[in-house]
């Protein structure tokens, strides 16, 4: 969830008990996410380093990191705290049963710290899912109704016709009725807040335990989750403390504070609080505790895959300006994706997708693509609705921000730049976070060149890049064309080389790049063929591209139609959503794009698409 709590200021919130958190606590008011999506944010929030540099920033890859990355809490646990977590992990690497095993003494949706033995210390998650996407927006509403709105009492249940739209939504019914109920969702995970701390007040417990509240990015809601902007990054934040650690606060309760914080530094900050060494490895700094160093001047936020979706864009931000970079920029905000495209919300936004219909502030949203950069000033427009990158006036704190992000990916050896079914083939016997700190193994510095030059970069560069020696950089090469607006004759012969390619993603974004510029012929058999890959993370590339270029690959339905079968076979109807095994979740994730593109031409032979 954002920060839609009265504490922070929202009027229409009605959340007493979090409210009263913020009295007897701190509240903080920069508290930003690594990520605007859960997997990679919660990597980042066990282990203390960016998702980025374990190789754990795509959505659910499960690629494996250092045996002894075993989770912040394994470090509390070998103190003797007793460890318990309720109940969502989602650690997003392929060690995540090794995490649980080592952090967690109790990992069930019935873990507590009541099962701890009589006096000893304990370190404690609850993780409330009543806020989250499937429950605000997903859900039919009828199962909203009688598992989150039930809860409420009438005067709890928040009007439509009253609920604050901001000026990116349009304002329709449909969109009113799901802000409302995503305060109602807020409302009902307040309860289940005040609940657990009346537990602690009934151990007697209250006066002895430091309260961490805060949520994992911002809120399900679209333009928040999956977006590098504020609305998708700032989280609440709150922390109490009693008097005996009243030391320790960084202010009196009901205190509010500044101070830049992110995720990848609470592992490090509550072991400060615990007396515990803090592990070399770990990138984050504790904000909290003796080992508390001086405040951070700026946080930083990555986008990558999430289910179907490709993407790369990075972020930085100050306590004034929020600076975006996309990488794929000839990619928009509002990309189509299945799960999320459950919720009725999102196809009003499909349905009034022109500019003519909408503000500036929504086309932003619901355009096919972005811009390159992105520069908001966010104490003048804290909704990020006026992009300042062109602006003479902020040239100077433009060039300071873009100078602060790329020493970032350079420092922290942002490995998101290399194609994720190239990275399943070069890390093959090792770990993605080992291969970045050798020179010898991850040009990162030439990748991170070539993935530059996409939408800003001369064709010949392009071409250059989709010759390199390298397949991270032709990779780059090839996605350089596909954003490009027209092809050279030089261009349209390199590419059509690289249908030949013996890197599969080379390949299939070669193809890709002929197809969006409208050379079927030789590219759709290309694609067509790559949905055969024993690598699951090229098919899924494959199946992405054929689905976004919808009818002008319609050649490849049976090849779809044939891959969607495969994929059942993988993971059969009716597997758990709720799955961490990286062959059945890609296959999922295929599943998404097959499908879609399969109903599309149903849909369409039936006429009524």
């Amino acid at each position: 969830m954002s920060p839609t709590l009265a504490c922070y200021g929202d009027p229409f919130a009605i959340t007493p008990h979090i409210d009263r958190l913020a009295t007897e606590g701190v509240l903080y008011e920069n508290a930003f996410a690594t990520a605007p999506v859960c997997s990679p944010s919660r990597s980042c929030l066990i282990n203390g380093l960016y998702a980025t540099s374990q190789g754990t920033q795509q959505m659910r890859s499960a690629f494996p990191i250092p045996k002894f990355m075993t989770g912040f809490p394994s470090f509390l646990r070998e103190q003797g705290y007793y460890t318990s977590n309720n109940v969502k992990t989602d650690y997003n690497s392929g060690n995540y049963k090794e995490i649980i095993q080592a952090s967690w003494n109790g990992n069930s949706d019935t873990a507590h710290w009541r099962k701890r033995k009589k006096g000893q210390d304990f370190f404690s998650i609850f993780n409330l899912m009543t806020s989250h996407q499937s429950r605000t927006m997903v859900w039919p509403h009828d199962k909203f109704v009688s598992e989150v709105q039930s809860k409420l009492s009438p005067s709890e249940i928040h009007d439509p016709a009253k609920v604050p739209l901001p000026p990116y939504y349009p304002d329709t019914p449909i969109v009113r009725k799901t802000m409302a109920r995503y305060y109602d969702c807020v409302t009902a995970m307040d309860k289940e807040v005040g609940a657990i701390l009346k537990q602690l007040e009934d151990d007697g417990l209250a006066e002895d335990t430091i309260v961490f509240f805060y949520s994992d990015h911002g809120s399900g809601m679209p333009r928040h989750k999956r977006a590098l902007l504020d609305s998708g990054m700032q989280v609440a934040m709150i922390v109490k403390f009693p008097k005996k650690y009243q030391h320790l606060a960084p202010g009196k309760a009901g205190t509010r504070t500044d101070q830049l914080v992110s995720f990848v530094d609470f592992g490090p900050s509550v072991l400060s609080l615990a007396g515990v060494k803090i592990p070399d490895y770990m990138e984050g700094k504790p904000f909290l505790g003796q080992e508390a160093v001086a405040e951070r001047n700026y946080v930083y936020g990555h986008r990558d895959r999430v289910d179907e979706v490709l993407d790369l864009a990075r972020s930085v931000r100050d306590k004034r300006y929020l600076y975006i970079r996309n990488f794929m920029p000839h990619l928009g905000y509002n990309q189509p994706t299945a799960w999320p495209d459950l919720g009725e919300i999102r196809h009003e936004f499909y349905r009034l997708a022109d500019p003519k219909k909408m503000t500036k502030a929504q086309w932003h949203f619901a355009a096919p693509n972005r811009e390159l950069e992105e520069l908001y000033d966010c104490q003048v427009d804290p909704m990020n609705l006026n992009n300042l990158a062109d602006s003479g006036e902020h040239r100077g704190t433009l060039n300071r921000m873009r100078e602060q992000l790329f020493s970032h990916i350079r420092d922290s050896r942002d490995l998101g730049f290399i194609a994720e079914a190239v990275a399943w083939d070069i890390s093959k016997g090792s770990t993605l976070w080992e291969m970045a700190r050798s020179r010898r193994s991850y040009d990162q510095e030439a990748i991170v060149e070539a993935a530059s030059e996409v939408g800003q970069g001369k064709q010949e560069d392009l071409i250059a890049n989709l010759k390199n020696a390298d397949a991270a950089i032709r990779y780059w090469g090839a996605l350089g064309l596909s954003a490009s607006r027209s092809l050279s004759p030089d261009a349209l012969k390199t590419l059509t080389a690289a249908l030949s390619d013996d890197v599969a993603n080379v390949r299939i974004e070669a193809a890709n790049a002929l197809a969006r510029h409208g050379y079927m012929d030789k590219s759709i058999p290309v694609l067509a063929t790559a949905l055969d890959e024993p690598n699951l993370a090229a098919v899924q590339h494959a199946a992405r591209s054929i689905e976004l270029l919808g009818e002008k690959a319609k050649a490849a339905l049976p090849a779809m139609k044939a891959c969607d079968v495969r994929m059942k076979v993988i993971r059969p109807p009716g597997t758990s959503p709720i799955i961490v095994d990286p062959e059945k979740d890609k296959a999922m994730f295929i599943l998404f794009s097959t499908e879609a593109f399969i109903k599309r031409f149903s849909e369409s032979k039936n006429g009524s698409g």
